[in-house]
This record gives C-alpha cells, sequence and structure tokens, in this order.
C-alpha cells in the first residue's frame, strides 16, 4: 500500500464525511477507500475514525494525525508544482494590482523586461492605493507597501522603501532649516492622507496634518502632488524615497533631519494560496524581487547628489 494514497484517501474522507463521498472525489470504490484507511490505522496503531452507518468521526489520534498529514500533502503538491514549474513555460494573463504612484514611476521597464523574458503572458495593470481583495476582485497579486499586518494572504517581501523629510532649498531658505523635531511645529507640512503614523517616528507629534487649528500645509492621497507642491516650496513632505529620491539628486529638494528617519518600510507581494501555485505568478515574483534587489535604485539619490557640481 502506498502510504501517500492511504493519507490521501484519510484526508478526503475527513474533509468530505463519508467513504462514499471521499470514493466519488477520488474516483474509485468506496471498498478501495475503506482499505486504505483500514491499513493506515494498522500501520499507525491506532484508530483514526470511529464509523456509523451515515457518518464518521476523528478520534483524539485522527484529530491530531489530519492536521500533520494535511501539511504534509500540501508540502507534496507545493513541491510537485515547484518542479513543474521548471518544465512550463509562464503563460496566461497575470492580473496585479498596485500602488498608484509606485506603478507610474517603476513599473513600466520592469513589465517590459518581464514580457520580453515570458512572452506568453499578458499583463492587466490595475492601479489603485486602496486595499483590494485579492480573491473576490480576481487579482493574482497585490503589490502593498507598508508594515503588513497578519492576515490569511501570503506575502512575500521584495524591497525595502525608505521615508525621508525634505523640502525644497528655497522653503528652507525663507522658512529656516528645522534643527530638530521641536522646531517642525513652525513649519508647513503637505500631508499624505494615506500616512500611517508610526511611533518609531517620533516628528509626527510636531508634524500634523492640516485643519482648522493648522496654518496652510496641504493634504493630498497622491504622493506625486506633494513631491510636485513641495518642489515649489509649498512646505516638507515625508515621501518614500522611489518618489521623492530623483528630485533630492537632482537639488530640488533636500533631506532635513536625516538622524529622525523612520525604519524603512517594505515593498511585499501578496497573493492569495501557497499550494499550486501559478507558474506565471511564482515567475514574476521572482523575477521582481532580482529587478529590485535589496538596495533598489530609487535609493541612489545620495551617491548622486555628491556628483553633483
Amino acid at each position: 500500500m502506498d502510504r501517500i494514497d492511504a493519507m490521501r484517501a484519510f484526508i478526503t474522507v475527513v474533509t468530505e464525511g463519508s467513504f462514499t463521498r471521499a470514493a466519488e472525489r477520488l474516483d474509485m470504490s468506496p471498498q478501495l477507500v475503506s482499505k486504505y484507511v483500514s491499513r493506515l490505522e494498522e500501520q499507525l496503531g491506532a484508530r483514526l475514525l470511529n464509523r456509523t452507518t451515515r457518518k464518521v468521526h476523528l478520534t483524539e489520534a485522527g484529530t491530531r494525525y489530519a492536521q500533520r498529514a494535511q501539511q504534509v500533502l500540501d508540502d507534496i503538491d507545493d513541491m510537485d508544482s515547484q518542479l513543474n514549474d521548471l518544465q512550463q513555460d509562464a503563460r496566461g494573463q497575470l492580473r496585479i494590482s498596485a500602488p498608484v504612484s509606485f506603478a507610474t514611476l517603476h513599473l513600466a521597464p520592469l513589465l517590459c523586461r518581464f514580457q520580453h523574458a515570458h512572452p506568453l503572458v499578458s499583463i492587466d495593470l490595475q492601479l489603485n492605493d486602496r486595499k483590494v481583495d485579492i480573491v473576490e476582485e480576481g487579482f493574482d497579486i497585490a503589490l502593498r507597501i507598508g508594515h503588513l499586518k497578519s492576515s490569511s494572504m501570503i506575502a512575500r517581501f521584495i524591497a525595502p522603501v525608505r521615508l525621508v523629510m525634505c523640502a525644497s532649498p528655497a522653503y528652507l531658505n525663507h522658512h529656516g532649516t528645522p534643527s530638530g523635531p521641536e522646531d517642525l511645529k513652525n513649519h508647513r507640512y503637505l500631508h499624505y492622507s494615506y500616512m500611517e503614523d508610526s511611533t518609531s517616528f517620533p516628528v509626527h507629534e510636531w508634524l500634523r496634518p492640516p485643519g482648522r487649528e493648522s496654518s496652510g500645509g496641504i493634504s493630498c492621497n497622491n504622493g506625486e502632488v506633494l513631491l510636485k507642491a513641495a518642489i515649489e516650496g509649498a512646505g516638507i513632505i515625508i515621501q518614500p524615497t522611489f518618489i521623492c529620491g530623483a528630485a533630492i539628486a537632482e537639488g530640488k529638494l533636500r533631506v532635513i533631519l536625516p538622524e529622525h528617519e523612520p525604519d524603512a518600510m517594505g515593498l511585499y507581494a501578496v497573493y492569495a494560496h501557497r499550494k499550486l501555485l501559478a507558474s506565471k505568478v511564482r515567475y514574476f515574483i521572482d523575477f521582481m524581487a532580482e529587478y529590485f534587489g535589496t538596495q533598489p535604485g530609487w535609493d541612489n539619490f545620495d551617491r548622486e547628489s555628491r556628483q553633483r557640481p
């Protein structure tokens, strides 16, 4: 008797609730399914199921064994899927959800290179800063930026995302350069309305979103708009370097209070299931991780700004 086949028969009986329905799902006779389970119990020296004329019930040993057996079968299926990926070309439509600014600034070259390597994959890219429901909305992958909270989804870290505080030289010349967080209360803040407050970023207690009690400032749900406003001298921004890095390198913005830079966030690829992951999804995630790397190009502004005459 094949041990794996016996485990699969047992788990199917548990899932379906009867030997008859398990036999239909496995396309074999109920007698063979029962034989597999009985042989498995003999090998283990323990009763896994209590059988009645209508239902089957897990014993205490059966409950414990079912949990481990399901994990073993999932691992085997996942291993087979990965080996099949090595023999199959990625193909089909790949639906991706991505944040607006990140996608407009950085995804087009990556997508073109990926399709050059995998020409049988078509891409449907949808830009949205809200948190999409991957399963309900039919996405294969959602790119998300931040500190991810626990969820039922699978998330793979792709690249670090730095946050820096900066303003234009003209603004700093006119209003002064803050020497510490306490100086920020006298400045205008260009607030990204999707920004999560962070206890690791103490300047948030000094920089307040524009409101009735604030003097000026802008609040917006798009980082590129705030970037352009900062370049025009409208105030101070806190933005990811994938948005403001180029402007810093060109001298249009200047980093302030670098010693108070918060912990880096992350770019993540989020998807629904690890089991039987499609080749197109696995290949794209691997490609993206290699493309951006642990030191993404948008963080080169430090070196480029030093080289600028």
